[in-house]
């Protein structure tokens, strides 16, 4: 018998996994999507900043409690950190490989207040794609 968190055929129960670190991305494409800092997230949580760093690099575990004290102070259902929640595939999309352009680019997007421009900003993006993929 084992103990709880001891290794059991070299992998330790207690280390994060690939769920750990899609729900460390999810935290942070919504912290960034609010504009809310790594330090003000840790505040509404009572943690530090650092920790929220390991939970957004998927370097800790996010417990269930944790989650959804996160999915409260993200104004968030809980299950949007989960696969196949319309917020999770809204947003998917922006996680390619520069991350950094993609967070830009939502923030751009999260600051136009006038609907019309937004359909419109979108309308021309999507015009691109199509153009950049009828090139290819």
């Amino acid at each position: 018998m084992t103990k709880k968190g001891t290794k059991q055929a070299g992998i330790n129960k207690r280390s994060p996994d690939e769920q750990d670190a899609g729900f460390g991305k999810k935290i942070r494409l919504r912290r960034v999507e609010l504009g809310m800092s790594q330090e003000a997230l840790g505040d509404k949580l009572g943690i530090s900043f650092q920790q929220v760093q390991k939970y957004e690099k998927g370097t800790n575990r996010v417990g269930a409690s944790r989650l959804q004290q996160v999915a409260k102070a993200l104004s968030v259902p809980v299950a949007y950190f989960f696969d196949g929640d319309k917020h999770s595939r809204e947003f998917e999309s922006l996680m390619f490989e520069d991350s950094a352009f993609s967070f830009r680019l939502l923030r751009a997007y999260n600051a136009i207040h006038d609907k019309s421009v937004a359909r419109h900003f979108v309308a021309l993006m999507e015009s691109v794609a199509a153009q950049e993929a009828s090139e290819a």
